[in-house]
């Protein structure tokens, strides 16, 4: 079964196989196959046509995958043309919703710390 040409996984629950699409979890996916009226503990493979058709028409009517990630792109792009907080926060890399620097978000800004050693040099084998 594929969605918005990403292939839903046939082993796992119809309710988590969804999820693989980007804009699509575990709420919406829910939401829509009681809509639908399909089970969501029922496998992928298990499907019919018709029921496969349903379930991939509601998915479709939301914005998923590419137009998602154009949708939100944009709004960045729009922050940071207007030079908002917000935006100045994403072209530098940094959390945008008002958490800490000085502990959390090493990784993010690019500073991964290294554990320390012993201090004992290993010793070069000639």
């Amino acid at each position: 079964m594929r969605i918005a040409g990403i292939t839903i996984p046939e082993d796992k629950r119809l309710e988590i196989g969804l999820t693989a699409v980007y804009g699509v979890g575990r709420s919406r996916a829910r939401n829509t196959l009681s809509e639908v009226g399909i089970d969501p503990g029922k496998l992928p493979k298990d499907l019919s046509e018709s029921e496969e058709a349903s379930v991939r028409e509601a998915v479709e009517k939301f914005a998923i995958e590419g137009e998602l990630r154009r949708m939100i792109s944009g709004n960045i792009r729009r922050l940071k043309d207007i030079h908002t907080y917000r935006g100045s926060r994403h072209a530098k890399h940094l959390p945008a919703r008002g958490q800490g620097t000085k502990t959390n978000s090493r990784t993010v800004r690019g500073n991964k710390r290294v554990t320390m050693t012993s201090g004992r040099r290993k010793l070069e084998k000639t």
